[in-house]
């Protein structure tokens, strides 16, 4: 059987050429977190059938040509410390939207009538996919520019609901960032971002 466009089970995805990675997060955190949300149902389970769980994660590239990207080796390599294998004791069901957003709706669709036990969304538009999708599905969110004005959470103090995460910037601390440099830098008069 041939994978549907976008899909492949198993796999590891890499960036397109000439995309840039966000910059790097503390992976320890985020894989402690989904060790915990994939422990949360074998424990529920326990004194039923032995379930392998299911990981849906949601991406806005591409499938890999050959060798993962240093962040999902990583991503990868912390689940193998923490004992998880994919393939062995839990199931990474991986789905590319190939850079087109609209995709991620069908995408999220999909891992969910999988019964995924938990699912990852890289990128705002596709935490938004699985936002609409499910309301019951542990979500964690990742490389989410601002999940409190996107109406993701509530706070990110107390998200709420079923998603949590990551988020690449708060812009709440913008005006924070640039206070701690003008206390720096005194004799600034103006300041650019790029």
């Amino acid at each position: 059987m041939t994978p549907a466009l976008g899909v492949r089970h198993g796999t590891l995805f890499d960036l397109p050429m000439g995309a840039s990675i966000a910059p790097p997060m503390n992976r320890r955190a985020f894989v402690t977190g989904l060790g915990a949300v994939l422990a949360a149902p074998l424990a529920a389970d326990a004194q039923q059938r032995a379930k392998t769980p299911r990981v849906g994660i949601l991406f806005y590239g591409f499938p890999p040509a050959s060798e993962p990207s240093p962040p999902v080796r990583a991503f990868v390599n912390g689940l193998r410390g923490l004992g998880w294998v994919d393939g062995q004791n839990v199931l990474l069901e991986w789905r590319y939207a190939e850079g087109k957003t609209d995709r991620f709706p069908a995408l999220a669709a999909d891992l969910i009538a999988l019964k995924v036990d938990a699912l990852v969304a890289i990128s705002t538009p596709a935490a938004m996919a699985a936002k609409q999708a499910t309301t019951t599905i542990p979500t964690i969110m990742l490389a989410v520019s601002d999940p409190v004005g996107s109406g993701l959470v509530g706070s990110l103090a107390n998200p709420g609901g079923n998603i949590t995460g990551l988020s690449l910037l708060a812009p709440d601390l913008s005006a924070k960032r640039l206070d701690l440099f003008k206390q720096a830098m005194p004799k600034l008069a103006r300041a650019a971002v790029l």
